[in-house]
């Protein structure tokens, strides 16, 4: 099992049972307890779990980390997928969320000469890390739950670049409203920093489909690509390829 997948797989465990041993997380993912150890070191230093004495114990809120955490695996694929989309040398913006996050980190191990144009001080924060991409954090008020920036300063920061692409996440989508979210300002940033793209990219997992925000974000012919799971409906497929290309990312 691939460092990633066994990350994934680790924090999935965790999500399902909140405080888990490490010989059972050794025993569960087929390698040595020292191996397991220097995962749990690595995720805790993203602010993904908390280490007790002999376990590993999860940070459930409802902040950036802990979502995060949650539907690890698929939100990987996700940005696995997104990140076939970017070009060696070019500058993206990327949104505050967790899809994006792993966004971020994949495009910092796997790319050359990226920069990224985010509002996201956990992203900034999350790939501070590599040394291979430039991270413009853009200014603006500091939401502490997303670690977002946002606000009127936010937005006359990103009116100084274009890009060709931004991605973004989404909290729920409506056929009466589109793509929606569940804070007013930072739908009014992420539609700030779309007018600041060529082309918006959606990455989010099949599930959020089945909820709503509160927040309209993007009408439908406002996006030019979804990237999502195979958990999708065949009809819900079909009546967003008549506005966007839709990305199934598999494994």
């Amino acid at each position: 099992m691939k460092q990633k997948q066994r990350h994934s797989k680790l924090l999935e465990l965790l999500y399902d049972f909140s405080r888990i041993e490490v010989n059972e997380l050794s025993r569960c993912l087929g390698v040595s307890q020292v191996t397991v150890r220097k995962d749990l070191d690595t995720l805790e230093a993203r602010g993904l779990l908390r280490r007790e004495h002999g376990y590993a114990v999860e940070t459930r809120t409802d902040d950036i980390s802990s979502r995060l955490a949650l539907h690890h695996g698929i939100k990987q694929v996700i940005a696995r997928t997104a990140a076939q989309y970017v070009n060696n040398g070019e500058t993206v913006m990327i949104e505050s969320g967790s899809c994006c996050a792993l966004l971020a980190q994949e495009l910092a191990t796997t790319k050359k000469g990226i920069t990224i144009i985010t509002n996201s001080a956990f992203t900034a924060r999350y790939t501070g890390t590599f040394s291979n991409i430039r991270i413009v954090l853009l200014g603006g008020e500091f939401q502490p739950i997303s670690q977002a920036m946002v606000g009127p300063l936010m937005r006359e920061c990103a009116q100084n670049f274009h890009v060709d692409k931004l991605f973004v996440g989404t909290d729920g989508f409506s056929m009466e409203t589109g793509f929606t979210g569940e804070n007013l300002m930072r739908c009014e940033a992420i539609q700030e920093m779309a007018k600041r793209a060529t082309r918006v990219f959606v990455m989010t997992e099949s599930r959020k489909f089945h909820q709503q925000g509160v927040v309209a974000e993007f009408k439908p012919e406002e996006v030019s690509v979804l990237v999502t799971d195979k958990g999708i409906s065949p009809s819900l497929t079909d009546y967003l390829s008549s506005y966007m290309e839709v990305i199934i990312a598999e494994e």
